[in-house]
């Protein structure tokens, strides 16, 4: 039996019509490989997976089929077994976009558990995660380019002492050049899995739902590693309830740009997709970062065929900038998003220029990648995420005074936390510390974000609990100035956050970045959105333009580095208070450092120090952050 879906959810009624079927009826499968194998047996010979080598329409590409993908499968995972890795043993994944990488997380997954890396992080944060989760082999990229990922998991290598082989990939499928010296406990990816038995798991493996399938890194990209347990069973019924809600079908075709080490990628994007016997297409190693994908993105829909298409706001908001110039995409059905909250000029920007609805999705890694969708079809203001997926719930409770979930369940309307209970809700962290935080007393998953559910059962997004603004008290929900600024016509992408202030605690300020040749002054914005926001404290105190807008490496805009900078902000409005009465000139006054989001360091090994360093001191430690008063170096 392989997984099928008819039509999309478009009422309570269809929700309740699958909740009708018992879940073990509906799930039959034990694990990844089960369902992946399953679809290979019905779609043996239709095209997998399309790796496009350029952003350019007509480009070199290659194709795998089912039959394809299920041998490179057994033969990774046959290769896994025989370098000694079991069912509890970790197989890490250090590599850019590509066919190999499903190689890595399907047959990491039938032999033990994966663990994908994010290639852009520090090589002291990789060295924790692997450390934390005791890897065994790590599969990378095997070739020194820009990307350094070869030299970097060498060195991982002998950092990390559980770490007894490194798998190296040729990004073009074959083996690595014959002149290739390899070290001690490194070898040739797909030499090795050349040798490998191609038509079944030697391991003869009987997996249980239960078993843990993937670790996955969350919680941003500082701090302690915090790695989220997956079960097989949670991943698979993501699959299967993505499929159910939006109504795939073996026929369809859609192009995956998302990062396979972040979940949105691995579930929602790919292993529902191969679940049910779809055609992904990879637009190069860089994905959506890659400049030429996004400005051919509507003639790559045409040229393939395309009936879905999904991205993060930001990327879709880059995609909105690009024009038809002719392209037929009249098969595309539906658009999804997820990852962040809609504004809803996107929305509209969209359905007037391609005639296409955007509807969202919430997801997280504690949920195997979904929690709610809104299917295609259904007409829901921006904001709203549909319903909670079949045989899950959602939850409202009231926040406490520190923004924290409380007991008390909200009737529908009111905004609060949301909680979450699900099948695919996530083993815990490798932290039993940590997972126990993150769970009600009664089970519920603490998510995070802040929302309503309406009269149809459908929840609405209205932001992230830490994302509120405090204001003397009063709770400001950022998206109430993101919506107002975002309708700008000269803004492409914007946010808001709380800039410190000693007697506030926290005044809301805005960032936005400009459609490309639009031009505005920051006093034009200000006046245009606080004209537009009703609630006078939630009216922005500042709008600064960028010239780029910060993100983290699925595309979210990064509100930790705002934050920086308007810290930054005002801790150089205080030095120019101290200084401008002692007429210090700007060029001989302290600097004020900002970097990513660290804290916001003041520079005290200027010769104007002694002379206003107290008074300086003073005003600062006032403000509700920390602020590092040290010499650069």
């Amino acid at each position: 039996m392989h997984l099928t879906a008819s039509t999309p959810v478009q009422s309570l009624a269809d929700l309740q019509r699958l909740e009708a079927t018992p879940l073990a009826q509906a799930i039959p499968w034990a694990s990844t490989y089960d369902v992946i194998r399953a679809s290979a047996q019905v779609h043996a010979d239709r095209p997998a997976l399309t790796f496009l080598e350029t952003g350019q329409v007509g480009g070199p590409a290659t194709t795998w089929t089912y039959r394809d993908l299920l041998q490179g499968i057994h033969q990774t995972a046959n290769l896994l077994f025989t370098l000694g890795l079991r069912s509890s043993g970790v197989v890490a994944v250090l590599l850019p976009g590509g066919l190999a990488y499903h190689l890595a997380l399907w047959g990491g997954e039938a032999a033990g558990i994966v663990q994908p890396l994010n290639p852009l992080l520090s090589e002291d944060k990789l060295l924790s995660l692997l450390q934390a989760s005791g890897a065994q082999v790590l599969i990378a990229h095997g070739v020194d380019d820009e990307s350094q990922l070869r030299a970097k998991a060498l060195r991982l290598q002998a950092q990390c002492p559980t770490l007894k082989t490194v798998l190296l990939v040729h990004p073009d499928g074959g083996p690595l050049p014959a002149t290739d010296a390899l070290p001690a406990g490194v070898q040739d990816f797909h030499a090795a899995r050349a040798s490998q038995v191609s038509d079944r798991l030697i391991s003869e493996r009987v997996f249980q739902p239960q078993d843990i399938a993937a670790y996955f890194h969350t919680g941003g990209t500082t701090g302690a590693p915090k790695l989220a347990r997956h079960s097989h069973g949670a991943q698979i019924f993501t699959a299967w309830a993505n499929a159910q809600m939006q109504g795939f079908q073996s026929t369809d075709v859609t192009i995956n740009g998302y990062p396979l080490f972040h979940v949105a990628g691995v579930l929602p994007g790919a292993l529902c997709s191969l679940a049910v016997g779809m055609h992904i297409l990879i637009p190069t190693a860089s994905l959506f970062r890659n400049r030429e994908v996004i400005a051919n993105y509507w003639q790559l829909v045409a040229h393939h065929g395309c009936t879905l298409m999904s991205g993060v706001p930001t990327v879709l908001a880059a995609l909105a900038a690009v024009p038809l110039a002719g392209a037929d995409i009249s098969r595309l059905r539906a658009v999804r998003t997820g990852a962040a909250p809609l504004p809803p000029e996107l929305a509209q920007r969209f359905a007037q220029a391609f005639g296409l609805q955007i509807n969202e999705s919430l997801g997280m890694t504690e949920t195997a990648g979904l929690s709610t969708v809104a299917p295609p079809g259904l007409s829901a203001p921006a904001g709203c995420v549909g319903w909670p997926l079949p045989h899950a719930s959602v939850r409202i409770v009231a926040l406490g005074s520190d923004d924290q979930a409380t007991a008390l369940t909200l009737p529908a309307g009111d905004k609060g936390m949301v909680l979450y209970k699900g099948p695919n809700l996530f083993s815990g962290y490798l932290d039993a510390a940590e997972t126990a935080r993150s769970f009600t007393p009664d089970g519920w998953l603490i998510t995070g974000d802040v929302g309503f559910v309406d009269e149809q059962g459908r929840l609405h997004l209205t932001g992230r609990a830490k994302d509120l603004i405090i204001r003397g008290g009063h709770n400001i929900d950022p998206k109430v100035i993101e919506d107002a600024l975002g309708a700008h016509p000269a803004v492409e992408l914007c946010a808001a956050v709380g800039a410190p202030d000693a007697y506030a605690g926290e005044l809301p300020v805005a960032f936005a970045t400009l459609k490309a040749g639009a031009h505005v002054s920051e006093e034009a914005l200000l006046a245009f959105t606080a004209e537009r926001v009703d609630e006078a404290p939630a009216k922005p105190k500042s709008i600064t333009i960028l010239e780029r807008m910060p993100v983290t490496n699925v595309g979210k805009i990064y509100k930790p580095e705002l934050r920086t900078l308007a810290t930054g902000a005002v801790v150089q409005a205080l030095v120019d208070q101290v200084c401008a009465p002692l007429q210090i000139p700007s060029d001989l006054r302290p600097r004020v450092l900002m970097q990513g989001d660290a804290p916001v360091r003041v520079d005290t090994s200027n010769a104007a120090w002694a002379h206003i360093g107290a008074s300086l001191q003073a005003l600062i430690a006032a403000l509700p952050v920390k602020v590092d008063i040290s010499s650069p170096g």
